[in-house]
């Protein structure tokens, strides 16, 4: 029924990993985006439960595309501390891509990732760039598809598109084998490329699940390592797997939904409680 993985092992992003262990058995799961997605799913007590936070997709047809931003003078005036790397990406090894949860650094650095790209709103764009936030854009091609324009705002303030697949199928590590996993990745590869003109190297799975065969998949379409997080910025508050705060290499889930403002404002808020930096993920990995 599941293809060619009906045995294999899928994983969620665990509470603290930096990166998965081969032939892990299932670790605790996370949700990410979509409908039903409102929740931290884990062995440990649920953070967030119900999908009831979660805003639902809205069809395409029933909005009128957005405008296409103008990126604001101030975006190209982005003064940014240097921070040298103090974590090194871990290897592709035995053809799997290694899985991100959380940066292991000193420095005081907190990384800010947008999922899907279902709500576009000129408000959004204005926002990250009065705040001066890159990010790393986890886009879905069939909810950008009405307007992949929209996007090129956020490229122009320092953000970078990456994978998060054509069709958002959560359930793909289960209902899909490699073949069609690849698929939907490269197709994402190739639309990303036409319209951005970059080829995304991180990967974000669609409800957070992962297996080793979608770790080989990532690896064969191009990319370097699956992305999963441990703090999330849902229904206009923060929710931690770990603490109660943001720490230093935290790397924090968001949506394009109509909470982004109040979601960026609960982020905001924790992020400079915490004294951290917005940095862009990929500058710090070496794979921007």
């Amino acid at each position: 029924m599941f293809g060619d993985q009906s045995a294999e092992p899928y994983f969620r992003p665990s509470r603290r990993a930096a990166f998965s262990v081969l032939g892990a058995s299932v670790v605790a799961g996370l949700t990410a985006c979509t409908a039903a997605e409102g929740a931290y799913e884990s062995s440990t007590p649920v953070l967030t439960p119900g999908a009831a936070a979660e805003s639902p997709a809205v069809p395409a047809a029933s909005v009128s595309p957005a405008p296409t931003p103008t990126p604001t003078p101030t975006a190209t005036k982005r003064i940014r501390k240097s921070f040298v790397p103090d974590y090194q990406l871990p290897p592709i090894v035995g053809g799997l891509a290694p899985v991100i949860t959380k940066i292991e650094t000193q420095h005081p650095v907190v990384f800010l990732t947008i999922d899907d790209g279902n709500i576009k709103t000129p408000e959004s764009v204005k926002l990250l760039a009065e705040y001066d936030y890159p990010a790393s854009l986890f886009l879905t091609k069939d909810t950008i598809a009405d307007n992949p324009a929209f996007f090129n705002a956020f490229k122009a303030q320092g953000s970078l598109v990456e994978n998060h697949t054509v069709t958002h199928n959560i359930n793909m590590v289960r209902q899909w084998g490699y073949q069609q996993q690849l698929t939907d990745m490269v197709g994402m590869q190739e639309y990303a490329f036409h319209h951005y003109g970059r080829r995304p190297t991180l990967f974000r799975p669609p409800g957070g699940a992962y297996s080793n065969v979608m770790r080989k998949a990532v690896a064969d379409a191009g990319m370097k390592a699956i992305v999963t997080w441990e703090a999330k910025a849902n229904a206009g508050k923060m929710d931690y797997q770990v603490g109660n705060s943001l720490r230093p290499g935290d790397i924090v889930l968001m949506h394009f939904r109509a909470e982004f403002a109040a979601d960026l404002a609960a982020f905001r808020s924790a992020q400079l409680a915490a004294g951290l930096e917005v940095v862009l993920l990929e500058d710090f990995l070496g794979v921007a």
